[in-house]
């Protein structure tokens, strides 16, 4: 159901409703109170775009939502099987008790503006899925796609939210070298991308990668929110810390690469990782040793295989706090190209916020660059342990209450956050 083309209407339902006892509407977001967690992100994201504000209730129930009692607004999450409850007055001034009491970990966000949201994807089709996109279609969140193109001819200001998935910022096209180098997928993605560098001024396509790496960099530094998964968290700051120095060889670009490439790295401008080795043998599925998907191989299966999510203060760090609201904070373990991230090779002022203690890894990161933010999320799709490629996408009908695409739907409301001050 779309308002905008009544809002008139929606605004006269809203003022009668703030004179008829003023009741609110509480979707909550614990285990066993919601039936569809992943669409209670797109009414409240819905409502944001209705030029309404949300409460986010962080550590209350799972992350509950609170929205003022408009009938429009109930009849839409019945309409898209969300659980809510309706609360009087006095319910809500018990629960803001309960939040702001001190012996609680729990606090209050106003959601305030509906972040207009971008997804880094090529015009042309990819043997994979996007977790990302499958979520933000599924709660019904509006997106656009954006390339090479966009972001060059800087475009990327236009949004406050950007989207890097299954992505390759280092000019080796995935490595996917040694097991796909002749099926046509591949022999077409690599024309094209190479037909886009030499359009943009670049001979070639790792430059024009860096070149994008640098423009998403700037984005963040001015204020904008990056959320990446799979290879784009580790591609991109090996592209970034690669600068100036030949680390492809010559079946990607043309000619052999920098033989003193690893000591040429220079780690200060990357984001989340720093003395990294690169791997450059091409029949090896893997950038570096950030990932660690081998390390692990023989240590986990699908059935053991398990992260944390780490619980810290609402009321001192309410961005992570946002960033991890789940209904469960152990959350079932999922691969990709890249998996998870060496903990030794994070930063220090890198806030990790979701492990795996016994293997020594990070599975979720977030940090600060200039006035914006970026969280890199290791693994391809959080309801298909070895999505492969050419496997049918994930229907996420079958898993409305995933924890681990929570964390996503997280990230992508985290950008219309303000922190609200509690009354004393």
């Amino acid at each position: 159901m779309n308002l905008k083309t009544n809002f008139n209407f929606f605004i006269i339902i809203f003022f009668f409703s703030l004179n008829s006892f003023g009741n609110f509407i509480l979707i909550p977001m614990d285990e066993n109170s919601q039936e569809n967690h992943l669409k209670a992100y797109g009414i409240a994201y819905w409502v944001l775009e209705n030029n309404l504000e949300v409460d986010w209730l962080l550590n209350y129930r799972g992350g509950s939502f609170l929205i003022k009692n408009i009938k429009e607004i109930s009849l839409e999450c019945t309409y898209r099987g969300v659980s809510f409850e309706i609360l009087s007055n006095n319910e809500i001034n018990d629960i803001y008790n309960t939040i702001s009491s001190p012996s609680n970990n729990t606090d209050i966000v106003k959601l305030e503006k509906a972040p207009k949201i971008a997804v880094y994807s090529p015009k042309n089709k990819q043997p994979w899925d996007d977790a990302v996109t499958l979520a933000l279609t599924y709660a019904e969140i509006p997106y656009d796609i954006i390339y090479d193109d966009e972001i060059i001819n800087d475009l990327l200001p236009l949004y406050e939210w950007l989207h890097l998935h299954h992505e390759d910022f280092t000019g080796q096209y995935g490595k996917f070298y040694r097991s796909f180098k002749n099926s046509s997928w591949y022999i077409e993605q690599k024309k094209i991308f190479e037909e886009n560098a030499r359009k943009n001024g670049f001979e070639k396509v790792s430059k024009h990668k860096l070149e994008v790496a640098k423009k998403i960099k700037e984005y963040i530094a001015g204020g904008g929110f990056l959320f990446a998964m799979c290879s784009a968290t580790d591609t991109y700051d090996i592209a970034l810390s690669a600068e100036g120095v030949d680390i492809c060889k010559i079946m990607f670009d043309g000619d052999k690469m920098d033989t003193n490439a690893q000591d040429k790295l220079n780690f200060e401008k990357t984001l989340a990782f720093q003395n990294f080795n690169i791997i450059t043998d091409p029949n090896k599925y893997e950038f570096s040793d950030i990932d660690m998907t081998e390390n692990r191989r023989n240590l986990v299966t699908e059935e053991n295989d398990f992260f944390t999510l780490f619980e810290f203060s609402a009321k001192w760090d309410p961005v992570p706090t946002m960033l991890c609201q789940n209904h469960s904070r152990i959350i079932k373990g999922f691969i990709g190209q890249t998996t998870s991230f060496s903990k030794e090779l994070i930063k220090p002022n890198v806030i990790i916020m979701g492990e795996n203690k016994s293997l020594n890894e990070a599975r979720y990161i977030h940090g600060k660059f200039g006035k914006g933010t970026w969280t890199f999320y290791g693994g391809h799709d959080p309801e298909d342990y070895k999505h492969k490629i050419g496997d049918p996408k994930t229907e996420l009908e079958l898993y409305p209450n995933s924890a681990g695409y929570r964390l996503i739907l997280n990230n992508i409301l985290f950008p219309a956050a303000k922190k609200k001050k509690q009354k004393t």
